[in-house]
């Protein structure tokens, strides 16, 4: 999916959120050819902005600067394309590297569109996550694409739209790419830090993150002078501060010495005899759930009991508290363990009220 690369380590694009002139994109791919960390230029051509009024990219004008980029510092390019005539524009510049945007890859027709526009074309395609964590969206996008004849696939993870107030700009839900890495191992997946942060005092800790959770590489929005960027300036960082950050982040095996994988092994062995215990005793609550649903059901009386579930989360909270278990996650637990016993109810009851 990437050129050739040299050294070890995981994939690192980087480049601007947009191409604004020839004199900046030149200014940062060379700074960061310099720097000597990155494996692929990245730039907005055509940007997709919420609202209109805000500067939407210099569209094909900065595919010239672009092949300028790639004779002067060597670095291959990736841009971002959003529909057919995207695609055939920067084909005939020369550029053979694309992403699909996130609000692009929530329409199956315009993927489909952008797949028949690339196929039987020796091109590299990056898929970003849909704006919604609907992972068949993603694994679609994908699809499609292979499809048409394209095998130089990979993914990005740029996190989820939400609607609260939150640090980030975008939930990472890191379930997602892990899931889809386990569905399709071979596939390369790549986080955004720039894109989840929404600013930069969360890059590096999202960058571990993504490293720690065996992602193949990163995309790290860099720009010569982000203070004057013309879009999402408060996320992008200097070529320098990119190879600082790279310098601090940790690489770490993901396997170890015969002492520590014997170690590991037990270790993960009672993991498996715990959760034998758990899936036993989940079909032991859930076959008690059942016989008070029936019982409820004989006897005229309503499915939810607030009070008692309200006394339930209040002591299970308790005793969670006292054996270190994150709340949080108790929460969650509990609420799917209630959302599973209502349905349970809520099956008997309705199978028995059929004629």
């Amino acid at each position: 999916m990437i050129p050739e690369r040299v050294r070890k380590g995981p994939v690192i694009i980087a480049g601007p959120c947009s191409a604004e002139s020839e004199e900046q994109v030149l200014a940062t791919a060379i700074a960061l050819q310099k720097e000597g960390r990155t494996d692929l230029f990245r730039a907005g051509v055509w940007k997709p902005r919420t609202r209109p009024g805000s500067f939407e990219g210099a569209g094909e004008e900065a595919l010239p600067w672009l092949n300028s980029v790639q004779e002067h510092t060597g670095l291959k390019v990736a841009i971002e394309i959003a529909n057919p005539e995207h695609a055939e524009k920067a084909l005939k510049a020369g550029i053979r590297y694309f992403w699909i945007g996130a609000r692009t890859v929530v329409s199956p027709f315009s993927v489909q569109e952008i797949a028949n526009a690339l196929g039987g074309i020796d091109v590299a395609v990056m898929v970003k996550n849909p704006v919604n964590p609907d992972i068949n969206l993603w694994i679609g996008a994908l699809e499609r694409l292979n499809k048409s004849g394209i095998t130089r696939l990979a993914a990005i993870h740029r996190g989820f739209s939400h609607f609260e107030s939150a640090p980030l700009r975008n939930k990472p839900i890191w379930e997602l790419p892990i899931t889809l890495k386990r569905l399709i191992p071979e596939l390369p997946v790549f986080t955004d830090p720039s894109h989840i942060c929404g600013a930069t005092n969360f890059i590096r800790e999202i960058a571990q993150k993504a490293l720690d959770l065996e992602m193949n590489g990163l995309m790290i929005e860099t720009h010569i002078n982000p203070a004057v960027a013309l879009t999402d300036a408060k996320q992008q960082i200097t070529p320098s501060e990119l190879s600082n950050l790279l310098t601090s982040l940790s690489i770490r095996s993901s396997c170890g010495h015969a002492s520590f994988d014997n170690t590991l092994r037990q270790w993960r062995e009672l993991i498996d005899e715990k959760d034998d215990e758990l899936l036993n005793t989940l079909s032991s609550r859930f076959a008690a759930i059942n016989e008070i649903g029936k019982l409820k059901k004989e006897n005229n009386v309503t499915i939810l009991q607030l009070e008692r579930w309200k006394n339930i989360v209040d002591s299970r909270m308790q005793d969670a508290e006292k054996f270190g278990i994150n709340p949080t996650f108790m929460k969650r637990l509990l609420n799917l363990i209630h959302e599973e016993s209502i349905r349970i109810q809520e099956q008997i009851l309705n199978n028995e009220n059929k004629i």
